[in-house]
């Protein structure tokens, strides 16, 4: 198997911001370690982490503490540490990510294994730290159920993102979470390509 992969959870630092949606790539690295009986309070390269191992690879659990938008200078330090050029090995990743996006339902989770920011700057800014899009991504659906496609480009995407979550957005949320965890565990164990086939079905109408 390869070294250490660095999983990372986008997220804002401080307790105003725990349970908005912003923070699910944070809630997703907790319940990770939480299956491994790991707490991430190592501070490393601008970042709370922990080592672990999922699916039989050793991993570094990473919650940037820098704000969203500069995400990228802490992914980018822990890389370096790691002596990670983001090459394949033989399950291709050495970085996976774990952001919200608020183009995909409320508690859905999509693996994409590149691609572009599409205006989350936390995403802006690993790829212009790392000079690549070329890493791999696990998105969690924030996007209430009832809200349509185009509700969503009028809103202010910023006003809601940092918002708390009502109890019932939460329970969803909570299985959003639950399924990101999940997909690492599969990418790791399976490899990207498997377990995009396994998470990325829509659901049938």
């Amino acid at each position: 198997m390869g070294g250490v992969v660095l999983v990372v959870g986008l997220g804002n630092p401080g307790p105003e911001y725990q349970f908005t949606p912003h923070n699910a790539g944070f809630l997703a690295i907790d319940r990770i370690a939480e299956r491994c009986g790991a707490a991430v309070t190592n501070r490393r390269q601008q970042a709370l982490t922990a080592t672990a191992s999922v699916a039989a690879r050793q991993v570094l659990l990473a919650k940037p503490q820098t704000f969203m938008n500069l995400s990228g200078v802490a992914v980018r330090g822990l890389l370096h540490d790691l002596g990670n050029d983001l090459g394949n090995d033989d399950l291709g990743v050495r970085l996976i990510v774990l952001y919200d996006d608020i183009d995909f339902q409320l508690g859905t989770v999509r693996i994409k294994e590149r691609g572009s920011a599409a205006g989350h700057n936390g995403v802006k800014s690993i790829t212009s730290e790392l000079g690549t899009p070329e890493w791999t991504r696990i998105r969690i659906g924030i996007a209430p159920e009832e809200e349509k496609a185009a509700d969503r480009a009028r809103r202010n995407r910023k006003d809601f993102v940092l918002q708390p979550l009502r109890k019932m957005q939460m329970q969803l949320l909570d299985e959003g979470v639950e399924k990101a965890a999940d997909a690492v565990e599969a990418i790791l164990r399976d490899g990207v390509a498997a377990a995009m086939n396994r998470f990325n079905q829509r659901p049938a109408e």
